[in-house]
């Protein structure tokens, strides 16, 4: 995740390294005793031609890796960058609206 673009920021979000387009979460990884989850805050809206993700909740999703087991890496490096280019037109569009808004900073209240 930290690969997927200069505007890519990593903080940590209830004890968890979350990547990030500005303040906009796009990922994270979970660590457990037996897993790790890699995470997608807009999982459930975004492709999957491998079926890698699991959930069932509105948004998140998250592919489950599993010591000794084998795992499509390049499948989840599209994943990832998937996830990430969601984002990014996420953070343009909000900041479209922003601007369309408010067309200067004066006017903001």
């Amino acid at each position: 995740m930290r690969k997927s673009g200069r505007e890519v920021r990593e903080l940590l979000h209830d004890g968890h390294p979350t990547a990030c387009i500005g303040d906009a979460a796009f990922g994270y990884v979970n660590v457990f005793k037996t897993h790790v989850n890699v995470g997608f805050f807009r999982g459930a809206e975004i492709t999957d031609p491998e079926g890698l993700l699991e959930g069932t909740g509105r948004f998140m999703r998250h592919v489950k890796l599993r010591p000794g087991n084998d795992f499509n890496a390049t499948a989840l490096t599209k994943l990832i960058a998937t996830a990430c280019a969601d984002m990014k037109v996420r953070v343009r569009e909000e900041l479209r609206r922003e601007r369309a808004a408010y067309p200067s900073d004066l006017e903001r209240p």
